[in-house]
């Protein structure tokens, strides 16, 4: 399974993994979670347009509710065998 190393609030690395990824409406969203398997909790992201020369994306966490819960009822749909409680 994929993973990815992001910078949380404080500066820390941290590393987390890929469960799925979409785009919608012209916007690449990723499913991050902290554990590959088993109970723990779980991010969208959405990717943004980076600003740098090394082509490195930037994913920024979907913070705004009406656009959570639309990616979330997507990734719902694509991994109709997770429960997203």
């Amino acid at each position: 399974m994929e993973k990815i190393n992001l910078r949380d609030e404080e500066g820390n690395d941290i590393e987390l993994f890929v469960l799925e990824e979409t785009n919608i409406a012209g916007k690449h969203y990723l499913l991050l979670a902290e554990d590959a398997e088993g109970d723990s909790d779980a991010y969208i992201f959405r990717e943004e347009a980076s600003d740098e020369e090394d082509d490195e994306a930037t994913y920024v966490p979907v913070e705004d509710d009406t656009e959570f819960d639309a990616v979330l009822k997507i990734f719902e749909e694509l991994m109709d065998d997770t429960d997203f409680d």
